[in-house]
C-alpha cells in the first residue's frame, strides 16, 4: 500500500475540514426565549461529561498552553491503551482517525477502489475519502436494523480497499448475533481490511468487539473514541487499534504524531481512561435510562430497535419533521433524519431528570 504523507494529507483534508464542524453545529442554535434551557437528544452526548480527574488533568496543563504537545505524555498514553487493550503498543495510532483514515485508503492507488459500509450509517471515513477519488459501495441493514454481515461480505470486490461497520450501528444501536459476527470477521477479512468502529461499545451489555481479532494478527482495524461515554466530545480523541502493517504505515506517514495532539487532551485522555470505575457507573446509569425510553416506546405501540448503545432509535407513525418540530416546542432537539429510513427518529438518553422530560414529551406527541 503506497502511503500517505503529512503534506498530502493536510492537502486533502482541507477539502473535508468542514465536514464535522457542519456536523458538530447542527441543532446548536442557542435558546435566547428566556425558557428553560433546551435538552440536546441529537447527537449522543455524554450529559454528565468527563471524569473529575480529568479536569484537575488540565488545570494541570493550563500553564503550558504555550508549548507544543509532550511526545513522552503522548507515548504513556499509548503505553495506559495498550494495558487496557493488552495488545502491543506498536499497533496503536491515537487521534480521531476515522476521517484520516478515509483519506489514507484514498492515496493508496489513487482514484481507484471502494470502500463497503452499511447505509444509514456514520459516514465520516467514507466521505473524507470522496474527494480524493475514494468510491464506495453502500449496502442497506437487514430488516432487524442490523448490520447486514451476509450482504456486506457479498458486497466485497477485487476493488474493494475496506469493508467498515458500527458496532454496536449508528443510528440503529442494534449489534449482530456473537456467532455471526465473528464469522463474518473472519471470511471478510480475508478478502480486504475490516474497520470496526466501536464508538459504542462502552454502552453495550453484550456486544462483542473485534479487538480480539486484531491481536491475533487478522486484517481488522478497530476504532475507539473517548467523545460518548469518556464525555471528552469537547476534546475529541480516539484511538485505532490496527494490524501491525498498516499501523507501520500510518505511522510512516505522519498520523498519530503527538505534534497533532494538544497537551490538554493527550492529558485529559489519561485520566479519563484512568477512571474505569466512572465508566461503569455511567454504563449502569445509561442502562437504566434506555430501559425507561423502550418501556415507553412500548406502551405507546411505537416500533423500535433493539438498542445497546446510548441512544434509542423508533418509527414514528406520524411525519417525522412534524415530530421533530413538536419534540423541539417541548424543549428538546432531536437527530436529524438518516435516509432511506425517514420515519425513524434517534433519540440520546440523557440524564433521569431529561429521560423523564423526553417522556413526558413522547406521551404528549403520540
Amino acid at each position: 500500500m503506497s502511503t500517505l504523507n503529512k503534506r498530502q494529507f493536510l492537502s486533502l483534508s482541507a477539502l473535508t475540514a468542514f465536514l464535522p464542524m457542519a456536523t458538530q453545529a447542527f441543532g446548536k442554535t442557542a435558546n435566547t426565549d428566556g425558557k428553560k434551557p433546551l435538552i440536546y437528544a441529537n447527537l449522543n452526548e455524554n450529559p454528565f461529561g468527563a471524569s473529575p480527574s480529568v479536569k484537575q488533568a488540565i488545570t494541570e496543563q493550563l500553564g503550558q498552553l504555550g508549548r507544543y504537545s509532550d511526545p513522552a505524555a503522548a507515548e504513556k498514553l499509548i503505553q495506559q491503551i495498550a494495558t487496557l487493550e493488552n495488545i502491543d503498543p506498536d499497533q496503536i495510532i491515537l487521534g480521531e482517525i476515522l476521517d484520516s483514515l478515509g483519506l489514507f485508503l484514498a492515496a493508496s492507488k489513487p482514484n481507484q477502489g471502494n470502500v463497503v459500509y452499511s447505509v444509514p450509517g456514520y459516514t465520516a471515513l467514507v466521505d473524507a475519502g470522496k474527494p480524493a477519488g475514494l468510491t464506495s459501495i453502500a449496502v442497506p441493514l437487514n430488516q432487524a436494523l442490523e448490520n447486514d454481515l451476509p450482504a456486506l461480505e457479498k458486497a466485497i470486490t477485487p476493488y474493494t480497499k475496506a469493508v467498515y461497520l458500527v458496532n454496536p450501528h449508528n443510528p440503529s444501536g442494534t449489534t449482530n448475533n456473537h456467532n455471526d459476527f465473528a464469522h463474518f470477521l473472519r471470511q471478510a477479512s480475508q478478502k480486504t481490511l475490516v474497520i470496526v468502529d466501536e464508538a459504542y461499545l462502552e454502552y453495550a451489555d453484550s456486544a462483542q468487539t473485534a479487538a480480539a481479532f486484531t491481536k491475533n494478527g487478522a486484517n481488522i482495524a478497530v476504532f475507539r473514541t473517548l467523545d460518548k461515554i469518556y464525555g471528552l466530545a469537547g476534546l475529541p480523541i480516539g484511538y485505532l487499534l490496527a494490524p501491525k502493517a498498516l499501523a507501520s504505515s500510518l505511522r510512516e506517514a505522519g498520523f498519530g504524531n503527538s505534534h497533532g495532539l494538544s497537551r490538554l487532551t493527550i492529558a485529559a485522555a489519561s485520566a479519563a481512561l484512568s477512571d474505569q470505575k466512572r465508566r461503569q457507573t455511567l454504563h449502569d446509569y445509561n442502562a437504566k435510562g434506555r430501559t425507561r425510553l423502550t418501556q415507553a416506546l412500548d406502551q405507546l405501540k411505537l416500533t423500535h430497535t433493539a438498542s445497546q448503545t446510548n441512544f434509542v432509535f423508533f418509527k414514528s407513525p406520524r411525519p417525522a419533521a412534524e415530530v421533530r418540530e413538536k419534540f423541539y416546542q417541548s424543549g428538546i432537539v432531536v437527530a436529524r433524519s438518516f435516509p432511506p429510513l425517514n420515519d425513524w427518529i434517534r433519540l440520546s438518553i440523557g440524564t433521569e431528570d431529561e429521560v423523564t422530560q423526553i417522556i413526558a414529551a413522547l406521551n404528549q406527541i403520540f
